[in-house]
């Protein structure tokens, strides 16, 4: 068994007290990252969403400086949006964390439960299935 945290990395879009900025959040991030392989967690995992109250937009970039100020815990996304993403692009930018972390890095790939991602990158959410399954097979080819 495995023992790990995972987070979108929230903001708060509305200044008030305790209100977070995407800035200082990200400095957090990583510092969390770091304390949970400090302690011997086993993985974190960061999520992938396009609106102003998530500042992780590109997990793999937040993940990579995460590799390195750890040794030992694997870096993963909690997801990657596959369905609006190029997957060569995806297994190219993982395969980069890999070498970085020393084999430390993994892909958890799904559809996109927040949809605001198609109409971002200019996909139609009538093709929601059709675009994981052919980006999937691609991925994994």
């Amino acid at each position: 068994m495995e023992l790990g945290l995972y987070t979108f990395a929230d903001v708060s879009p509305e200044p008030g007290p305790g209100a977070i900025g995407a800035h200082e959040r990200l400095r957090n991030l990583i510092e969390e990252i770091e304390l949970a392989d400090q302690v011997g967690l086993d993985v974190f995992g960061l999520g992938e969403h396009h609106r102003p109250d998530y500042a992780a937009s590109a997990p793999v970039v937040a993940l990579a400086a995460a590799a390195e100020r750890t040794r030992r815990i694997k870096l993963t996304s909690a997801v990657t949006v596959l369905s609006s993403d190029d997957p060569v692009r995806v297994f190219q930018q993982f395969a980069t964390l890999d070498l970085l972390s020393g084999g430390r890095a993994e892909i958890m790939a799904g559809r996109g439960s927040f949809i605001e991602s198609f109409p971002l990158f200019g996909y139609n959410l009538e093709d929601y299935d059709e675009l994981f399954a052919e980006k999937l097979d691609l991925l994994l080819a």
